[in-house]
């Protein structure tokens, strides 16, 4: 699964401590969080998506 993060990521940190897997594989930055290269550990269970407050986290193709 690829996720976008799109421009109404306002970096809290929500979907990273929603997290069940592992919170560090969120990269948050000033302006928006990615998932980082350890993204194929990803159990794909949609937490960080109906956590985000922006609906930022959309899935990608």
């Amino acid at each position: 699964m690829i996720w976008i993060v799109n421009d109404n990521c306002t970096a809290c940190g929500t979907c990273a401590d929603v997290c069940p897997v592992d919170p560090t594989l969120y990269k948050i930055e000033d302006v928006a969080v990615y998932i980082k290269e350890r993204a194929d550990e990803c159990t794909e269970c949609y937490a960080c998506v109906d956590s985000c407050p922006e609906g930022a986290i959309e899935e990608g193709e």
